[in-house]
């Protein structure tokens, strides 16, 4: 039977303006500096990322969470660099919402959500890394290197297989990507201030606190 996305009354939207998975050793690239994903997770991203790219999008990260009824988290970036706001992750819902319900990625029911990163946000892609070169940030190994998989420190630059901090404990390290499970942000008063000094830069009005808002919830029901 195929698969249905489920609604809750009428549409309500689950758009969270707030959110690496760089998972496994056999994922798939998408494009130049796409968030590199796997499995069904890849398969999401391929169908979503042409649709989103024509609207100006950019796709962060694909997560699916749950197992009897999973929920389809999708989180974007604008592509002219200017803060994702509600409307966005509506137009955004709407446009991956109808992909996925001509792909049918799921036997059963489903959810979907859209978020935008918010401040303190996974590092999924080259320029992400680039971006926030430092600032403080957490990485997760998904194999232990150098007997540990769990590392935190300032980021001092990066390339398509390292990435360089400068730890916190000690020193400096270059970690493989291709073993980085997940990584983020870490929110730090030097991190709001400069998202804070971008946004005015860009003439935004919205202040980056509030980022971390109690999140819009969109999900159907057929």
């Amino acid at each position: 039977m195929a698969g249905r996305r489920l609604y809750d009354g009428a549409e309500h939207l689950r758009c969270t303006v707030r959110g690496v998975a760089l998972t496994g050793r056999l994922f798939l690239f998408l494009e130049d500096d796409a968030p590199l994903q796997e499995g069904l997770e890849a398969r999401i991203a391929t169908a979503i990322t042409p649709t989103l790219s024509a609207m100006g999008y950019e796709l962060v990260r694909v997560m699916i969470q749950g197992k009897q009824t999973p929920t389809v988290q999708i989180m974007a970036d604008r592509a002219d660099g200017r803060a994702i706001g509600v409307g966005d992750c509506e137009a955004i819902s709407h446009a991956a919402g109808a992909v996925l319900d001509v792909d049918d990625p799921f036997k059963g029911d489903w959810h979907l959500e859209v978020s935008s990163p918010g401040i303190d946000r996974p590092l999924t892609r080259t320029k992400d890394w680039e971006r926030f070169t430092g600032h403080l940030a957490i990485a997760e190994m998904s194999v232990p290197f150098e007997g540990r998989r769990r590392f935190r420190g300032y980021i001092l630059g990066v390339d398509e297989e390292t990435v360089r901090l400068k730890l916190d404990d000690a020193g400096e390290i270059a970690l493989p990507r291709i073993d980085m499970r997940r990584a983020k942000l870490v929110l730090t008063d030097e991190l709001i201030a400069a998202t804070a000094a971008e946004a005015k830069a860009q003439g935004g009005d919205e202040d980056p606190a509030d980022d971390d808002a109690e999140p819009n919830t969109f999900a159907k029901r057929n």
